[in-house]
């Protein structure tokens, strides 16, 4: 929860929300997240403004200034889980999240942590 992360569409970061799906399971007093924790507005914000001119809004708002790149507001389509998750810690069934996960949004951003918000948890 927390970890802050930026999209290479976006123009601005944004901090992981964590909402526990079962037992939580804490580092450092904050929920732990999941390869799951990828829906849009739930546990993905937006990135401020977004400059991909496959997201449909940045497309027609491009067109109508004769073809200058104009950002719109991001909202986030991320359908798909993050990858590559844990493959030796799992949290409710689900690998859990590292800060070498990368989330895809289908407007062609990658989706990175930049910092991951605690430090380094050792796994026993």
């Amino acid at each position: 929860m927390g970890a802050k992360m930026q999209c290479t569409m976006g123009m601005t970061p944004a901090a992981i929300i964590v909402i526990p799906t079962g037992p939580p399971v804490l580092g450092e007093s904050k929920p732990a997240a999941t390869i799951m924790d990828n829906k849009p507005i739930v546990n993905i914000p937006p990135f401020g403004m977004c400059k991909s001119p496959a997201n449909p809004t940045v497309a027609s708002a491009t067109a109508a200034a004769s073809g200058v790149l104009t950002p719109m507001p991001c909202v986030p389509a991320t359908p798909a889980p993050w990858v590559p998750g844990s493959t030796k810690v799992l949290i409710n069934s689900k690998p859990a999240l590292h800060d070498a996960c990368k989330l895809i949004c289908t407007w062609a951003g990658q989706i990175s942590f930049v910092d991951a918000g605690e430090l380094t948890i050792d796994i026993v």
